[in-house]
């Protein structure tokens, strides 16, 4: 199983960015995708997660409706989209699957990570 996330970059506040999370090699299609997020000196945090259907999205408080999270089942890809980013969603992303299919925002939950993709917000 590989998950390879991608999008990320240098913005200024306010701007938006687009992450991607492409899965292969799991043959289920029940599946959960969760993002989650480290800042420097900082523990991962959850950020976003949706069911391989679609059906259940769930969002960090923080996101507070400026996150969104989608998937494409044609190509085995989910995306988050990030609007009026802040400096403090400076953060490597990263994307993992979890057998379960309902999103938790445990981490230990997921089995397969992906290798991140670096978010700076500038202010």
């Amino acid at each position: 199983v590989q998950l390879q996330a991608s999008g990320g970059g240098l913005v200024q506040a306010g701007g938006s960015l687009r992450l991607s999370c492409a899965v292969s090699g799991f043959t289920s299609d029940y599946y959960t995708i969760g993002w989650f997020r480290q800042a420097p000196g900082k523990e991962r945090e959850f950020v976003a997660g949706i069911t391989a259907s679609g059906g259940g999205v769930k969002y960090a408080d923080f996101v507070s409706g400026r996150f969104t999270c989608s998937g494409d089942k044609a190509s085995n890809t989910v995306y988050l989209q990030m609007n009026s980013l802040k400096p403090e969603d400076t953060a490597v992303y990263s994307c993992a699957l979890s057998v379960y299919h309902f999103v938790t925002s445990d981490s230990y939950r997921y089995r397969y990570w992906g290798q991140g993709t670096k978010v700076t917000v500038s202010s």
